[in-house]
């Protein structure tokens, strides 16, 4: 009876892992700016491009920030994780929509991007 027991717990524990390693689908439409101005700043928009370049290249993460305010950090979902900024240099200061997974904890918001594309003007 125990070892029915536990392996009912085993396998349930596993399935309750597996359904939650995958988030929901979102698609994010916003602005790429830095992290660090995205909270002290409050901006609703990137001060320029040139701007969230240089931020991103001394080390703050980008985010996407979102018109009415949410802000979405993009996370990697592999083991070690790895950092976003290399993928959205070329999307800094600009507006874009992006799909992916959308992970929330806390009252944070994370994406896991599986597409990104500049917005249309």
């Amino acid at each position: 009876m125990n070892r029915s027991l536990l392996r009912f717990a085993c396998v349930t524990i596993f399935a309750a892992l597996a359904l939650a390693e995958d988030g929901p689908q979102k698609t994010v439409n916003g602005w790429v700016l830095d992290s660090a101005c995205a909270f002290t700043k409050g901006l609703s928009t990137p001060i320029s491009r040139d701007c969230a370049l240089a931020c991103a290249r001394k080390g703050s993460q980008l985010v996407i920030l979102q018109d009415d305010g949410v802000i979405y950090w993009p996370i990697s979902d592999q083991t070690p994780a790895e950092g976003q900024n290399k993928r959205l240099l070329a999307f800094a200061g600009k507006r874009v929509i992006a799909t992916g997974k959308l992970y929330t904890r806390g009252g944070s918001n994370a994406l896991v991007i599986e597409k990104i594309a500049e917005a249309g003007k």
